[in-house]
């Protein structure tokens, strides 16, 4: 809404050369709020602004773009004018941006840092992707344990503008080892000459530069932080995590995760920017599967058709006894794999799940077992459409319902901790594949019960 409101200001002031306005208008805005304003212009016109911002106002709103906005206006931008944002641009963020690029034009940029820059740059890229490594930044303040909060509160007046939060000061020995995190406000509240050793308590929760991204989100989850310390594998301190980068990591999982479950590839960008063409691609692969796995219901139907034929009115409850076991499958699957992405069940907890959805699948097959009976003997006292076995057909539907909605509960709850014991991602079990699966079982369930229930009279 504000970059639709003010965009059309800011091309006036680009149109008229006013690139001193233009810097006054940006001057006090939050890098947010000018990333947002940026996004609504035409690529031409964020290249001037670029130029106008202060270098530092520049770097840190450059990073607020998504990916698909960086990426174009480095195509935009000359040299100088690339090489000014990226090497302003906070450790972390330049990471975030370089695994977007293909590895020509992360050359490139590299070959634009400076040389302290540019060793930063190499020393985060060289951590394995998906870990700890690439999240963090090593822009932060650590002190020795023989300082005085004087010392400390100096120190931090004179580096601290370089460091990316200022509201945790690490205590560190001789040889950068992690000794404890201490929140700024104990240094604020205690006299001046306390030594740092009487505030710590050597109590700090870390995370090892070798981690996963998803040990990260668990941790900050846990114990409720806004950043926390990344050690190497000796236990020296070698950079911080800070809340911003989780909370973009943990945006990033819940739409891969949100994707998958659709039963689509992950995006990767904006949905209103990816092309007709990439999407069709991101989308056609599961729909194939899916559709091929679909045949499978033709083929159990075919297996079926002399039942079929000898009782016709089997098929009108097909698309009931199939949208069940579909549904419920879906919504076991569901639950399972946020679940697991939030670390409330574990592979070791599959057969409590298992004990809890056959519970639960046992009342919910009753529930619609119970209404399905209901609403055949409640039509057929006023319709001979069901003939005169409706009671056989009434007991063969409800018993299929308790059947189909028990196995689908199964099978949707179990399948993500086989794929997580092969050590697959859950969330590849879909709930369109969990609905397909429990599609084609759900017909062999149906006419199994149709046949020794019906056998005799339709059958």
């Amino acid at each position: 809404m504000l970059g639709n409101l003010l965009a059309p200001e800011i091309q006036s002031m680009i149109a008229a050369r006013d690139f001193a306005g233009l810097r006054e208008v940006f001057a006090d805005w939050p890098c947010a709020d000018v990333a947002q304003v940026l996004a609504d212009l035409p690529v031409e016109d964020q290249v001037i602004v670029f130029r106008v911002l202060p270098q530092d106002l520049a770097g840190a709103t450059f990073a607020y773009l998504d990916s698909h906005d960086q990426k174009r206006l480095l195509q935009a931008m000359g040299r100088e004018d690339i090489a000014r944002v990226v090497n302003q641009m906070s450790p972390d963020d330049r990471t975030a941006l370089l695994e977007e690029l293909p590895a020509p034009a992360v050359k490139e940029l590299l070959r634009l840092l400076s040389p302290a820059e540019l060793k930063v740059a190499q020393t985060l890229l060289g951590y394995p992707e998906r870990s700890v490594g690439r999240l963090m930044t090593p822009d932060f303040i650590a002190v020795k344990e023989d300082w005085t909060i004087q010392q400390v509160l100096d120190y931090v007046r004179e580096h601290g503008r370089d460091s990316e939060t200022l509201n945790v000061i690490y205590v560190i020995d001789d040889h950068g080892k992690l000794i404890d995190d201490v929140r700024m406000r104990e240094f604020l509240l205690k006299p001046l000459n306390t030594k740092v050793e009487a505030i710590h308590e050597r109590g700090f929760v870390a995370l090892k530069s070798s981690d996963l991204e998803e040990q990260a989100l668990e941790l900050f989850r846990k114990y409720d932080r806004t950043v926390l310390p990344v050690t190497d594998s000796t236990g020296r301190l070698v950079g911080i995590v800070t809340v911003d980068d989780i909370l973009d990591l943990a945006e990033r999982k819940a739409t891969e995760e949100m994707h998958k479950l659709g039963g689509v590839t992950a995006f990767g960008q904006p949905y209103l920017r990816i092309s007709l063409v990439g999407m069709a691609k991101k989308r056609a692969p599961w729909l194939v599967i899916l559709f091929l796995s679909e045949m499978l219901t033709t083929t159990a139907m075919a297996a079926f058709e002399n039942e079929l034929q000898r009782a016709v009115v089997l098929a009108l409850f097909l698309p009931l006894i199939i949208s069940s076991g579909g549904n419920s499958g879906s919504q076991a699957t569901t639950l399972i794999i946020r679940a697991m992405a939030i670390g409330e069940v574990r592979v070791r907890d599959w057969w409590r799940v298992m004990r809890r959805e056959l519970a639960c699948g046992l009342i919910l097959g009753l529930v619609l077992g119970i209404i399905g009976f209901l609403r055949i003997s409640i039509w057929s006292s006023f319709s001979t459409v069901y003939g005169p076995h409706w009671l056989l057909i009434a007991i063969t539907v409800s018993f299929s319902l308790v059947g189909v909605v028990l196995w689908g509960i199964i099978s949707g709850s179990m399948l993500p901790f086989l794929l997580r014991t092969l050590k697959l991602d859950p969330a590849t079990s879909s709930a369109p594949f969990v609905a397909t699966l429990v599609d084609v079982t759900g017909l062999i369930i149906y006419f199994s019960i149709a046949y020794l229930v019906l056998k005799g009279t339709l059958l």
